[in-house]
């Protein structure tokens, strides 16, 4: 299914669309301009439709109990007027000029964006262009294969709230095999908005027109640091919420912990924080089963790949012990490495643990530098302050508690930027 020009279209309409879609994206950009305060009330007013239940029925597609709460919440929050207005004033704000300067400088949006939307996030594809909307852009945005028609849903709500926003937007539910019909898109754009890692850089750049800016976002890595006495108790609360967390996102956001770090070097002490943290884990892991039948094939086929990952490495040890012991829990395992780099977990449940002595830690994390995002620090309160500070200054962007590693904040950055920024220009005037 197509959406473009305010309406549904069939498949097999799309290289008719293409084809006019450079001459209509012009006449839009050549004779309307997109109301921010408009887009913002829009914005709110559906916003205000989820929390009242309208889209229930579809949550519920996606997610049930708290997990379907979480859902609601989160689109409530991004989409509500103090929290669009918010970033606004944040993102956008300008240094005041004198009032005899030569030059004015404006704000002025990129043109037209074109967002490769990851699947890993529910929601994300229409986030994303609703921050290409209120920034004044044309979207045209291609789904990702997993969509399922929500992002449709989302946006021609929207479109049906402010009919404007219709002209500004064009969905493709295009396969990125349709290498054609991809190329077409991206000759569009004065931007490209879109989520992975070097693979899909390298993608995203053999595609996009001279000049066209690329707007990666991802693929980043997230994990938890472990400071002080763990065996006391008194970090209990925070390795529960970090179970919980681990469990409830399925380790599949760039925020997700992926990777638990010790502040040791001791293999045993390791060893027995893995036992340690497996009932825990177990525990939230029932709270949070796989979705459907899909994902529990998912799941299953990780951990079969997981075990026999390490049954090869035993063998090619000569039937030693490996570099890795893994615990299996229910529905869960926690893995101990006698690595120490930064890397993605078998997802859903299983967590790497590895050894970090603070005296190692900015020279092993500046190794991955680049894919750094969020770590969920664990340590007495006196030194969260200067471990914080030793984790910015290695690369990491975000540094919250462990329970907390993908809530979102107001006024935060993503991946160390401001999004609603990449996407405009800064025009300079002569008065």
């Amino acid at each position: 299914m197509i959406y473009a020009k305010s309406r549904f279209w069939p498949d097999d309409r799309q290289n008719e669309i293409l084809s006019g879609l450079a001459a209509y994206i012009n006449r839009v950009r050549a004779t309307k301009t997109l109301d921010r305060e408009r887009v913002i009330r829009a914005l709110d007013a559906l916003g205000r439709r989820v929390a009242a239940g309208e889209f229930d029925g579809r949550i519920a597609a996606l997610a049930a109990g708290e997990k379907a709460e979480r859902y609601r919440a989160m689109a409530v929050r991004c989409l509500s007027r103090a929290y669009v207005e918010d970033r606004v004033r944040r993102e956008l704000c300008m240094a005041e000029e004198p009032a005899d300067a030569p030059i004015r400088v404006e704000l002025r949006p990129l043109g037209t964006l074109f967002h490769i939307a990851a699947g890993n996030m529910d929601g994300l594809p229409a986030l994303s262009v609703a921050e290409g909307l209120v920034t004044g852009n044309f979207n045209i945005l291609k789904l990702p294969r997993a969509d399922d028609g929500l992002t449709m849903e989302i946006l021609s709500a929207l479109c049906a709230e402010e009919p404007d926003i219709g002209d500004f937007v064009a969905v493709f539910d295009t396969p990125s095999s349709d290498v054609d019909a991809m190329l077409k898109m991206a000759s569009l754009s004065d931007g490209i908005v879109f989520w992975g890692g070097e693979e899909a850089e390298r993608a995203t750049r053999a595609m996009a027109p001279p000049g066209a800016k690329l707007i990666e976002w991802g693929h980043r890595l997230g994990f938890a640091y472990v400071s002080g006495d763990w065996h006391s108790g008194a970090f209990r609360e925070d390795f529960e919420g970090l179970a919980e967390h681990i469990a409830s996102t399925g380790q599949l956001l760039c925020s997700s912990a992926q990777v638990v770090y010790l502040d040791t070097a001791s293999m045993e002490e390791a060893e027995d924080f893995a036992a340690y943290f497996l009932p825990m884990l177990e525990a939230a892991s029932s709270r949070h089963p796989a979705s459907d039948m899909g994902e529990a094939a998912i799941r299953s086929v990780r951990a079969s790949v997981s075990r026999l990952e390490a049954a090869v490495r035993r063998a090619e040890a000569g039937g030693a012990e490996g570099d890795r012991i893994r615990l299996e829990g229910r529905g869960c395992a926690v893995t101990v490495c006698r690595d120490c780099a930064l890397e993605l977990s078998p997802l859903y449940g299983s967590i790497l643990v590895k050894r970090l002595p603070e005296k190692h830690l900015l020279p092993v994390l500046r190794r991955s530098a680049g894919v750094l995002q969020t770590a969920g620090l664990i340590a007495e309160p006196q030194e969260r302050g200067r471990l914080t500070e030793l984790l910015l200054r290695a690369g990491v962007n975000r540094v919250t508690r462990a329970a907390h590693m993908s809530d979102l904040f107001p006024g935060e950055a993503h991946d160390g930027e401001y999004p609603l920024r990449r996407y405009m220009r800064a025009v300079n005037i002569e008065r």
